[in-house]
């Protein structure tokens, strides 16, 4: 809290000290966790603190600070737990709390993170081959080169299963072409993973879905910065035209065949926004607290105020079911028993949660809340982006009826 030091009357407070770590874990759930987990969630810490100011400005002018997004793989924070012998190996544990550490500082760098490493770095380690994987698997983890994940078209968002993009063979190449939209990283200069359904009926594999490694300066291929977000201000999210784009034969994923191989980077990837969702709620409830007890109404602090009391309350109780949600989830994964739909439930589950702690922290800071300095507003928005991408909620909600039920509501 800033207190003006000459003020006149009407404002003897100028600015309130509400972003800062309090460390909120009611039930403990990460009190035991394992000294290597605890020392990558604090080399995540001190990545955003590092970059937070960067951050804050790149939000406010709809900026993508590449310096920032390689940083982060500087500090080997991209790898998201994916196993490779080339890789740092992180817990399902440790990958998940960068994730929401990350994700507490600035929503951008949690998706940049879950772009990068998530998705990108993911399909190659499960699907590239050999001489794929010893060209692009390091620099994708370091950052050195920015990596996108296109599946998802204009005209197919929540049934991409339907995608249109079509590849064929041509003498010595593959021929692409489609579109693709909201594609992180997609006009960064770097590599793309494009899906596409092989377009050839002479071949065996006519109609099935792969994965072809395309390089972001290939003739014919056209990244173009979506603008005018109120969401994730900070990262690029691209409009792709792949206009009869060739590329070699051993630019396919050898390991990908089908659209189910897609699901699989789909899948681990909704337990990361589960904690991604978390790290949110944690910034909102937290600065929601701080602003309770320095900010003075009617002589005396908000936090003194049953109302307040009982809003505050009801967000620790969906953040400590957020945290139980992530915990045990990363529990179940290091046992290799973490089904697809409970990794939904738990990105269904959190991402509503996170909306609601948002929204309830940004009315309790009145005015102030709509300030990006006070952080709670840009997470609010950044929230409305992880709530919709790797499946909404109506997907992961029809995903689990039909694991509870056996039936397909499917259309």
């Amino acid at each position: 809290m800033s207190i003006d030091s000459s003020p006149l009357p009407g404002e003897r407070v100028s600015s309130y000290d509400v972003t800062g770590r309090q460390g909120s874990d009611y039930y403990a759930v990460f009190a035991d966790i394992p000294d290597a987990d605890r020392a990558a969630w604090e080399r995540a810490q001190a990545y955003v603190d590092e970059v937070a100011p960067q951050m804050a400005d790149a939000w406010d002018r709809a900026e993508y600070p590449l310096t920032a997004a390689r940083r982060m793989g500087e500090m080997d924070l991209v790898v998201d737990g994916v196993e490779h012998p080339a890789l740092t190996r992180l817990s399902p544990l440790a990958a998940g709390l960068v994730n929401m550490e990350v994700s507490r500082g600035d929503g951008s760098l949690g998706t940049i993170l879950a772009v990068q490493g998530g998705l990108a770095l993911r399909t190659l380690a499960l699907f590239g081959s050999p001489a794929q994987q010893e060209k692009w698997l390091t620099a994708l983890a370091d950052a050195s080169v920015l990596g996108s994940f296109a599946l998802t078209e204009p005209d197919h968002g929540s049934d991409s299963v339907s995608l249109e993009t079509v590849a064929r063979r041509d003498g010595d190449a593959w021929v692409i072409s489609g579109t693709k939209k909201w594609i992180g990283n997609g006009a960064s200069g770097g590599i793309t993973f494009v899906w596409a359904r092989v377009d050839d009926e002479s071949a065996d594999e006519h109609g099935a879905v792969r994965c072809f490694l395309v390089e972001q300066d290939t003739p014919g291929y056209t990244g173009t910065v979506i603008r005018g977000k109120a969401s994730l201000r900070a990262i690029h999210q691209a409009h792709i035209r792949l206009d009869d784009v060739r590329v070699p034969l051993d630019a396919v994923l050898p390991g990908t065949h089908s659209f189910k191989d897609a699901s699989v980077v789909l899948y681990a990837t909704r337990s990361g926004v589960a904690w991604s969702a978390l790290g949110h709620a944690t910034a909102c409830y937290e600065a929601a607290l701080a602003y309770a007890t320095q900010r003075v109404q009617f002589g005396k602090p908000l936090a003194k105020f049953q109302m307040v009391q009982e809003r505050l309350t009801h967000m620790l109780e969906d953040l400590t079911a957020m945290q139980l949600y992530c915990r045990r989830m990363a529990d179940l994964e290091t046992a290799g028993a973490l089904r697809p739909t409970q990794a939904s439930l738990a990105k269904f589950h959190n991402t509503r949660a996170a909306r609601r702690i948002a929204s309830t922290a940004r009315d309790l800071l009145g005015g102030n809340g709509i300030l990006l300095e006070n952080g709670v507003m840009q997470h609010l928005a950044d929230i409305e982006a992880i709530h919709t991408y790797e499946g909404t909620e109506s997907v992961q909600a029809l995903l689990l009826g039909r694991d509870i039920t056996g039936m397909s509501a499917f259309a």
